[in-house]
């Protein structure tokens, strides 16, 4: 390599370090955060601030991580630029969504209390408890009810949506540490499969391409553990049954 390319390669990594500090190595959030509210979009319907909810549901989720690190970590000035960049974005656009639609204020006290428990854990450095777990797919589904409320559509109605999307992501906690973190305690893969039992019930219930759809889930659950699959492997099975997911919302 000559001089001139050393000097571009050097220059690049620096630029890409710092593009790392604002990006979470949080790769499977992407997932819960996009799903619930493209579903809900599918059952409601568009309506312009759907927009800037979307800047500031991303937005507010990177700013969450960077005050988890902070509480996490006992010092808030090392992600000070994170904070506010994050801050600054998320708020004015939240801020528009809630002039635009109202009321969608109804749920802030929802979405405080779920923050307060996540942080909580943060402080405690128990991030990756399984409650911990659980409220933020708590979270991540109640956009269902957000996005239809800007439609002006009844919650009643995408109650069916909203749950298709809680059971999905409910049952990934437990399947997801028996892929990785809990690969090796069998409690763990017994807790993942009874429950995916129990879904594929839940699920028929709506239609019966959602019972099929978690009949796969069920027996991804039962045979996936233990076979060696990589966590990259393991997000895109699971970014494909994203998209599967929301392929049935049209039809529950």
């Amino acid at each position: 390599m000559d001089d001139a390319g050393a000097a571009a390669g050097t220059a690049k990594r620096p630029a890409a370090k710092r593009w790392r500090r604002f990006v979470p190595p949080q790769h499977g959030a992407w997932a819960m955060l996009a799903v619930p509210y493209l579903a809900g979009l599918l059952a409601a319907g568009y309506r312009w601030p759907d927009l800037p909810l979307l800047g500031a549901w991303l937005a507010g989720y990177l700013l969450s991580y960077y005050v988890f690190q902070s509480l996490k970590s006992r010092r808030p000035r090392r992600y000070r630029d994170q904070l506010l960049v994050y801050g600054g974005v998320a708020a004015p656009l939240l801020i528009l969504v809630v002039v635009a639609c109202p009321p969608t204020l109804w749920y802030a006290p929802a979405y405080a209390v779920l923050f307060a428990i996540n942080a909580w854990y943060a402080w405690r450095r128990r991030e990756r408890a399984l409650i911990n777990d659980l409220v933020s797919v708590a979270q991540s589904c109640l956009m269902v009810f957000v996005v239809a409320t800007i439609a002006e559509t009844p919650p009643a109605e995408v109650l069916a949506v909203f749950a298709l999307c809680a059971a999905y992501f409910v049952g990934t906690v437990p399947y997801v540490k028996t892929m990785i973190r809990e690969r090796e305690n069998p409690v763990y893969l017994r807790w993942s499969i009874a429950y995916h039992v129990a879904a594929v019930a839940l699920a028929a219930c709506l239609s019966l391409w959602t019972g099929v759809l978690f009949a796969w889930f069920l027996l991804r659950a039962a045979l996936f553990p233990n076979r060696g699959l990589t966590p990259k492997q393991v997000g895109l099975i699971e970014t494909a049954n994203s998209v599967l997911l929301l392929a049935c919302v049209p039809v529950i």
